[in-house]
């Protein structure tokens, strides 16, 4: 049974997408089976993965409104070597006709219900916005791994996130958990990063990956390359730090299925 992680945070620009390509490629250079679903209509996620947002012949518009089956609307080809659900603006249409919808917050569960056993993973790119796709994914996810640089406001905002995130577990989702609080675009040269880095863990404990995203000009000039950091430069520190990831999580979720047959 796939394990389903949204990539979530209402604060932009804190290497959500970076994140869920990496990680997904990652993923599945260990040689486990993975989805990717973009649901940010900027689909930045579809294009870091060398599909072009503009000729996809379907998104997940035609997953979450038409509600065609998950085979007949995800890309099997792409850079990174993981199965896709693209996005482009039509997702912002998506958006609008959920709220006429039937259980609209449950339709991306509904869809993924029937494939999850064909994957090891499934990972969410969620849009820098709580609204109904965010919903949706919440809703479908069994956690939420949380992507945040070490600011100062990014402690604050972490903070509505959380609120955020229980007050959704409570409605749409009880069994929604935090997968893990990822620092990026790290750099300890910087006194502050590292005083914020402290402070996560004092407060979050062991879910806070021990696996940090540093700042990588190779990290940030993958995407225009439409690639997977890994396929661009795979000695840079950025497609390291990501694949530290990948085996941290796996050994984290080996360890918890250990747990419970025990």
């Amino acid at each position: 049974m796939g394990k389903i992680i949204a990539i979530a945070n209402q604060k932009g620009g804190v290497g959500k997408t970076t994140t869920a390509v990496n990680l997904a490629a990652s993923m599945a250079a260990t040689k486990r089976k993975v989805l990717l679903i973009d649901l940010d209509p900027q689909g930045n996620a579809t294009m870091g993965s060398g599909v072009d947002k503009y000729e996809v012949p379907a998104t997940a518009y035609e997953l979450l409104i038409e509600e065609q089956a998950l085979d007949k609307v995800a890309v099997k080809d792409t850079s990174g070597k993981y199965d896709l659900v693209a996005a482009n603006s039509d997702v912002t249409a998506a958006e609008i006709k959920l709220m006429e919808c039937f259980a609209r917050e449950l339709r991306l569960r509904n869809a993924l219900e029937k494939v999850r056993a064909n994957y090891d993973y499934i990972i969410i790119d969620c849009p820098p916005s709580l609204n109904m796709l965010t919903v949706n994914a919440m809703a479908a996810a069994d956690s939420v791994l949380v992507p945040m640089q070490c600011e100062y406001y990014a402690l604050e905002g972490l903070t509505a996130l959380m609120d955020t995130i229980n007050k959704l577990a409570s409605v749409v989702n009880p069994k929604l958990s935090i997968e893990g609080i990822l620092r990026t675009m790290y750099d300890p040269r910087n006194r502050l990063a590292n005083d914020v880095s402290e402070q996560l863990k004092t407060h979050f404990g062991d879910k806070v990956y021990r696996t940090v995203i540093p700042r990588n000009v190779r990290l940030a000039e993958a995407p225009s390359f439409g690639t997977p950091v890994m396929y661009y430069d795979k000695s840079s520190t950025g497609a390291k730090a990501y694949l530290a990831l990948a085996g941290e999580m796996i050994r984290r979720s080996e360890k918890q299925k250990s747990k419970q047959v025990a």
